[in-house]
């Protein structure tokens, strides 16, 4: 999923303090299952604002709405009939969302409420981790399905770096060392050879080296 956390709030106060009437609009896809952006989120950002500015002196109206996804426009078109009582649109959504309603909406002023991370999976409730950076050209089949271009601090891609200690990363003791877990991982596949494959110098094109990126399915493309 992509995770996000909330923006400290004075910030996002800044962004809407010039404005009486807010659409905050929030998204039920991944900002929902890292607990940032969903339809409880947008409930309690809503209320902070409010009671915020009102402490400040001003008084504020925010609707609120929940998409389905904010990313795909078909989900977009529902806030057609929201959009006129709103000064400015406060999206909780991922920096895709936010661009989506930007687009769509151009006559409004369209702003963040979280800061996008990363690609990541849950680790255990309230904790995900980086697992996946789109590079463009999967490694996971050499490495035993272990990311070292994600996990790795340095994403070296033929073994660990000559800082990595009794399986920990030079960065930090907290930190496994992503070359010690595709060894580990290989090994118990039985599949130990492919650990002294040299893989050749990664092409970044694939990944944001070439600019942004797009994909087109002609089958589906109208």
């Amino acid at each position: 999923m992509i995770t996000a956390e909330r923006k400290p709030l004075n910030e996002i106060i800044e962004y809407v303090r010039p404005f009486d009437r807010i659409l905050l609009v929030g998204c039920n896809e991944c900002v929902t299952v890292c607990a940032a952006g969903g339809r409880k989120e947008v409930g309690i950002l809503s209320s902070a604002l409010q009671m915020a500015l009102l402490k400040q002196g001003k008084n504020i109206q925010i609707k609120e709405h929940t998409l389905e996804r904010q990313c795909d426009p078909e989900y977009v078109e529902e806030l057609v009939t929201m959009i006129d009582g709103a000064d400015a649109v406060l999206s909780m959504a991922c920096g895709c969302g936010v661009q989506e309603l930007a687009r769509r909406y151009r006559d409004k002023a369209v702003f963040p409420a979280v800061n996008t991370k990363f690609m990541g999976a849950s680790e255990r409730p309230g904790v995900w981790a980086e697992r996946c950076q789109g590079c463009g050209d999967c490694l996971l089949g050499i490495t035993g399905g272990i990311c070292p271009i994600a996990r790795c601090s340095t994403r070296l891609l033929n073994g660990p770096c000559g800082g990595s200690t009794q399986g920990k990363c030079e960065v930090g003791p907290e930190i496994d060392c992503v070359w010690q877990l595709i060894w580990d991982r290989l090994k118990a596949l039985g599949r130990e050879d492919r650990y002294e494959d040299i893989m050749p110098a990664k092409d970044w094109r694939t990944g944001r080296g070439g600019g942004p990126r797009k994909i087109i399915r002609e089958d589906l493309a109208e």
